[in-house]
């Protein structure tokens, strides 16, 4: 008996612990993660946090290709989506999709988590906000959103284009596996505020390119203060609705409504697929012009601290032969950009252990590339 009170007492002192030293979103985490036999965040996981919605218009359906799903994928190709468990595939040629194929249960229906592809689609909402005036340049100090960073060192000097092209010097440890690091405290914490605000400067920005999720939180937070709505209701008006999206989805937010814009856009992959489109089309649907092309190029520019692969938001591979560059999220989410060939590639799935080369970019997103132009030339 004197055990179980030991036991019971050191149990109620952990827990006590944790919420004193701001660790007990980890409880939160564990019920969404360990008691439901997952070993971290996974792509169906959209119904287990708050959400905004984002609102369709006139569904307008893709056109198949003559050609749709007329040619089996060769077994190479074949082996590596089902062995890195990929949840959807989709080749998108000329505009019409010319590939389609779902595995492990999934369908067109399905809604997966995009993680971080939603990074790109928070700069595209950045661009829609420059565009219409309601933020006047991408030059603009974070500190003039929030002025408490006026006061934390380097805080008073970071740009919204530093938060864009991940060289604001942010203290952050982007690290997935770590439950004590601030990724696991944004996604399963109930504040996004007290997740981020709380983090300090460790060096000047624009020094240094370093992927980080808190960034892009940043810049969401600075969308949302002069937007005053939902940023899934502007991402709807501006994105979802001129570009005939065929679902509704979501958008994942703390528990106070703040989208967590570093991740977690909830949709299906003909639906992600539209998003690369726009950017083949250079952001025009028809004779609209939905998305700028100066900042189109903007974004789809490496930048040289970042060795020439990312631009904001998004991914560039330059040094492959068939050039691309793509949305890319945790576990292989991938909106995939081919503009020699007029293609888009998404792929969806779930899987924890991808390479990577020494410049932080996926192995399997050239493979991908590689043998799509080779099979569809």
């Amino acid at each position: 008996m004197r055990i179980l009170k030991y036991v019971i007492g050191g149990a109620i002192a952990g827990v006590a612990a944790a919420y004193l030293l701001g660790y007990d979103y980890l409880f939160n985490g564990i019920s969404k993660t360990y008691l439901k036999g997952k070993p971290g965040a996974y792509i169906d996981d959209g119904n287990l946090f708050p959400s905004n919605p984002i609102a369709i218009g006139v569904p307008k359906r893709w056109e198949e290709d003559p050609e749709y799903n007329s040619k089996e994928l060769p077994k190479n190709l074949v082996d590596n989506l089902k062995h890195s468990k990929t949840a959807s595939f989709i080749v998108v040629r000329n505009g019409r999709i010319l590939h389609e194929q779902y595995w492990e249960g999934y369908n067109q229906l399905s809604q997966t988590n995009s993680f971080s592809m939603a990074k790109a689609v928070t700069v595209m909402l950045l661009g829609k906000a420059l565009e219409e005036g309601i933020i006047k340049n991408i030059d603009e100090k974070f500190s003039d959103f929030y002025s408490e960073f006026k006061t934390k060192i380097f805080g008073n000097k970071v740009t919204l284009k530093n938060l864009a092209q991940m060289e604001s010097g942010l203290d952050w440890d982007e690290n997935y596996n770590n439950p004590f690091l601030p990724n696991a405290k944004a996604y399963y914490g109930k504040s996004l505020v007290k997740a981020v605000f709380s983090r300090n400067f460790k060096e000047e920005p624009g020094t240094r390119f370093e992927y980080q999720s808190g960034s892009t939180q940043l810049l969401g937070f600075a969308l949302k203060k002069v937007l005053g709505k939902p940023l899934a209701s502007y991402l709807s008006e501006k994105f979802w609705i001129p570009l005939g999206m065929e679902q509704h989805a979501k958008w994942s937010t703390d528990d106070y409504g703040m989208e967590k814009t570093y991740c977690c856009i909830h949709s299906n992959a003909r639906d992600f697929a539209k998003l690369g489109q726009l950017f083949l089309d250079n952001g025009k649907v028809g004779d609209q012009q939905v998305l700028n092309l100066n900042f189109i190029e903007q974004m789809r520019t490496p930048t040289q601290k970042s060795q020439e692969t990312y631009g904001m938001g998004l991914w560039i591979n330059h040094d492959n032969p068939v050039k691309h560059y793509y949305f890319l999220g945790l576990q292989g989410q991938y909106i995939i950009m081919i503009p020699e060939h007029n293609m888009v590639i998404v792929r969806t799935g779930s899987y924890a252990n991808s390479p990577k080369n020494d410049k932080g970019r996926p192995d399997q997103v050239k493979f991908l590339v590689n043998e799509v132009v080779q099979l569809f030339k």
